[in-house]
C-alpha cells in the first residue's frame, strides 16, 4: 500500500498516462515533458539508436529518460521484465535481444497503456512478449522468475520506491540483474530546491538521490549497486542508469535479506552450530531481540530453499568498535544448517556478504575461528581471508582454554 496521501497522486499519474495512451492510439503526437525541462533532446525516442523497425505508436509513446536496454546485457533465451512498460518500446527492443527462446514481459498500471503496447506488439509481429496490467509495487510474477529487470523513468513515479526495488529483487533469479533509467537527485540538495526541480520535470512524489538509491538497493538485498549519471536536467537533478545484481546461489537455493520472520530458524541453526563445540565460545543462542540489536542492519543474509523457503544458513556482522575510524571494519558470523553442508551454501552467503559489504563502504571483515574448525578455515581462505595470527588461550570454553585463529579480508 502506498504511504498516506499518495493514493490520489497515484490515481492522477495513471489518469495522465491513460490520456497519453489514448492520444497515441488515436495517432496523435504526445509529449510528457516540456522542451524547457529536457533541452538536450536525449529523452523519449531520441535516446534510442535502433527504433527504425518499431511501430510508430510505440515510438510516439516513448516517454522515458534513457535507454535501459542498452545496459541490460540481454542474451538469447533470457526472461526480462520492464516495470512501467508504457507503449512497449523497451519490451519490443528487449524481445529482439532475448530471441530465440527468451521472453519479454511488460507491466503497467495504466490499462490504456497495456492496450497500446499489445497493439504495438501485434503490429511489430513480435510474439515473445506479454503485457501485464498491475502495480510495480506488487509484481504479478513468481519469485525468481526473470533474469533481468529494466525500467525507464518510472520508479520515480512510485510513492513506495523501497517496495518496488524489493519486488524487483524478489522476481529476479539468483545472479539476476537490474538496469533502469531514472531521474535522480544530487545528495545534499536543499529540500525546497529539490522539490521545485522535481515538480518541473514531472516527478510528483519525488526522486531518490544517488546515495538513497544505493541504500535502498542494498536494503532490498542486492549485492552490488551503482548510479551513473547520463544527462543533466538542471537544479541538481539528472537522468541516470541505475544497476544492481542479486546474489548468486547454488542450485535450489535463494540468497535474500534476513528478516524478523526468520528468527526461529536462524536461532536454531545458531544453536546447532554451538552444539558442535567448534563454532563459538557461546553455548546458547541469544534472544531474537538481543541477536538483531547487536548486528548491523545490513548486510545480513539468509540462504533459503527455493521450493520450500526453509532457511538453511545465515550471515551477519557486528561493528568492531564505535569509534569513527573503525566505521568500515566489521566482524562477521556465518552458520549453515548441518543438513545443508556440502551444497555451497556457506560460500554463496560469504560471497554475497563480501560483495554487499564492499558496495556499502566496509573495507575490512574480521572473524575468529577455532583451529579445529577446518571447514570454516577452508571456506574463508577460498574467499580471500588471510590468517593474521593465533590468539592463544584467549578464552575458556566448557572449562578449557582455547586458541582462536584471527582472520581478515581487506577490500582490494
Amino acid at each position: 500500500m502506498a504511504p498516506d496521501g499518495h493514493e490520489e497522486i497515484r490515481a492522477a499519474v495513471i489518469d495522465r498516462y491513460a490520456g497519453l495512451a489514448r492520444a497515441a492510439l488515436a495517432g496523435q503526437p504526445i509529449v510528457d515533458c516540456s522542451a524547457e525541462a529536457f533541452a538536450d533532446g536525449c529523452f523519449g525516442p531520441a535516446g534510442y539508436p535502433d527504433i527504425g523497425e518499431l511501430p510508430d505508436g510505440a515510438v510516439r509513446a516513448s516517454l522515458g529518460c534513457g535507454n535501459p536496454v542498452a545496459v541490460a546485457e540481454l542474451r538469447p533465451g533470457q526472461t526480462v521484465l520492464d516495470l512501467g512498460s508504457g507503449g512497449g518500446i523497451d519490451v519490443l527492443l528487449s524481445a529482439r535481444r532475448v530471441a530465440p527462446g527468451g521472453m519479454a514481459y511488460g507491466l503497467d498500471a495504466t490499462a490504456e497503456m497495456v492496450t497500446l503496447a499489445r497493439s504495438n506488439a501485434e503490429q511489430a509481429g513480435v510474439s515473445n512478449v506479454a503485457f501485464l496490467h498491475g502495480q510495480i509495487e506488487d509484481v504479478p510474477l513468481p519469485d525468481a522468475s526473470v533474469d533481468v529487470v529494466i525500467s525507464n523513468c518510472v520508479i520515480n513515479l512510485s510513492a513506495d520506491k523501497p517496495r518496488v526495488l524489493a519486488e524487483a529483487f524478489r522476481v529476479l533469479e539468483p545472479g539476476g540483474r537490474l538496469g533502469v533509467s531514472d531521474v535522480v537527485a544530487d545528495d545534499g540538495l536543499d529540500p525546497a530546491q529539490r522539490a521545485r526541480a522535481e515538480r518541473r520535470v514531472g516527478c510528483p512524489v519525488g526522486t531518490l538521490s544517488r546515495s538513497e538509491y544505493v541504500h535502498e538497493l542494498l536494503t532490498a538485498g542486492f549485492a552490488t549497486a551503482g548510479v551513473t549519471v547520463t544527462h543533466e536536467l538542471g537544479d541538481g537533478l539528472h537522468s541516470a542508469i541505475v544497476q544492481a545484481v542479486k546474489p548468486a546461489a547454488p542450485a535450489g537455493i535463494l540468497i535474500r535479506p534476513l528478516r524478523d520472520a526468520d528468527a526461529a530458524r536462524v536461532l536454531a541453526i545458531y544453536q546447532a552450530g554451538m552444539d558442535t563445540g567448534n563454532a563459538s565460545f557461546e553455548t546458547s543462542a541469544p534472544s531474537w531481540a538481543a541477536f538483531t540489536a547487536s548486528r548491523l542492519p545490513r548486510p545480513r543474509y539468509v540462504a533459503a530453499e527455493r521450493d520450500t523457503g526453509n532457511v538453511v544458513g545465515w550471515i551477519a556482522a557486528t561493528r568492531v568498535s564505535g569509534r569513527c575510524v573503525y566505521a568500515g571494519v566489521v566482524e562477521h558470523s556465518i552458520y549453515v544448517a548441518p543438513d545443508a553442508a556440502g551444497r555451497g551454501v556457506g560460500a554463496a552467503l560469504l560471497d554475497a556478504f563480501i560483495t554487499a559489504s564492499e558496495t556499502d563502504g566496509i573495507w575490512t571483515i574480521e572473524t575468529g575461528v577455532f583451529p579445529e574448525n577446518t571447514a570454516s578455515l577452508r571456506l574463508h581462505a577460498a574467499a580471500g581471508f588471510r590468517v593474521v595470527g593465533t590468539r592463544e588461550r584467549i578464552g575458556q570454553h566448557h572449562g578449557r582454554w582455547r586458541d582462536v585463529i584471527f582472520l581478515e579480508r581487506r577490500c582490494p
